[in-house]
């Protein structure tokens, strides 16, 4: 078998269970040294009692299989948590060239019923804690080329939602944090890409602890692979971390049940300019009222078409 990641040092964040669980393993499987990073306290199980927690038990079943990986129990959301995470990838394993950010909450509500504890969490856990790691690492790489007098090797890839490309409704802080990734992913990966650093993002659909709730309604099938396994996703992260994707650099990749959408960047649907030096209230009533109402009721921005993307 191909090893594709052999002799590379992987992060990966939220891997303890679900998403990051599976591309941990999968990082892995092609060979890379990976530090499972699940926030909790080590030796603890959910419930407190003593016991392997679970970014451990991704360890021992990384290292049963035959690989290398060990267990980093701090918030990635904390500065100087996610700056230790860092440390120790390179402490440990003599550097970092993989980091896939994926840890996450959810607190969902409509916008006028959300808390202000809701908003920070969610931003926080997923904003911020993307933010912190990309931020260390980045810098790890910078420095490291700058000694080297050349590119590096290195990938981020970032976990967005089709929640934000979607507008989900139910989602406003999620949505939010979600989008703000996308613009600190193709932000980093301009600014990396002379390092010989990649940053992309991926829109994973899953049936993880996190969204059960959110999949509810469909029942996983009872023979044969569950189209909202992570397991689907966990191949692309694989692939996008690896020497093979170097060209492939400040994308958003929509991705399960066995397929793999690229998304197109916006672009410019229409452009109106005014006929004098500025625009006047009755100029743009004349110009966009009239555009609009030929548009059809109740499109946005949103991309909610992605929702019915599947495997053809």
């Amino acid at each position: 078998m191909s090893l594709p990641l052999q002799g590379r040092t992987a992060i990966v964040t939220g891997a303890g269970r679900g998403l990051g669980r599976a591309e941990a393993l999968e990082l892995a499987r092609l060979g890379a040294a990976v530090v499972v990073n699940d926030y909790g306290q080590p030796g603890r199980d959910g419930s407190g009692a003593a016991g392997a927690g679970p970014a451990e038990e991704v360890v021992a079943e990384i290292r049963s299989a035959g690989g290398t990986a060990l267990a980093h129990t701090g918030d990635v959301a904390d500065f100087a948590q996610a700056g230790a995470l860092v440390g120790l990838a390179v402490a440990e394993f003599g550097g970092l060239d993989i980091l896939v950010n994926n840890a996450g909450i959810l607190r969902d509500r409509m916008v006028f019923s959300l808390t202000e504890a809701d908003w920070d969490a969610v931003v926080r856990v997923h904003l911020k804690g993307h933010f912190n790691t990309t931020r260390f690492a980045a810098a790890h790489w910078r420095e490291r080329s700058k000694a080297r007098g050349g590119p590096v090797y290195g990938r981020i890839v970032n976990t967005s939602s089709e929640a934000f490309l979607a507008g989900s409704a139910g989602q406003p802080n999620y949505a939010a944090a979600k989008g703000g990734i996308v613009g600190l992913t193709t932000s980093t990966a301009l600014a990396l890409a002379k390092y010989g650093v990649t940053v992309n993002a991926i829109c994973p659909r899953a049936r993880t602890r996190m969204t059960e709730d959110v999949f509810a309604g469909l029942a996983a099938p009872e023979q044969g692979l569950d189209p909202l396994a992570p397991e689907h996703v966990a191949p692309l992260v694989g692939y996008l971390a690896a020497p093979a994707a170097a060209r492939i650099n400040g994308q958003l990749l929509v991705v399960h049940g066995g397929m793999v959408a690229v998304v197109e960047r916006p672009r410019v649907r229409a452009q109106f300019d005014s006929k004098q030096e500025t625009f006047t209230y009755d100029e743009l009533d004349a110009l966009l009222t009239p555009y609009y109402a030929a548009l059809p009721d109740g499109e946005t921005f949103a991309a909610a078409e992605v929702l019915g993307l599947k495997r053809s």
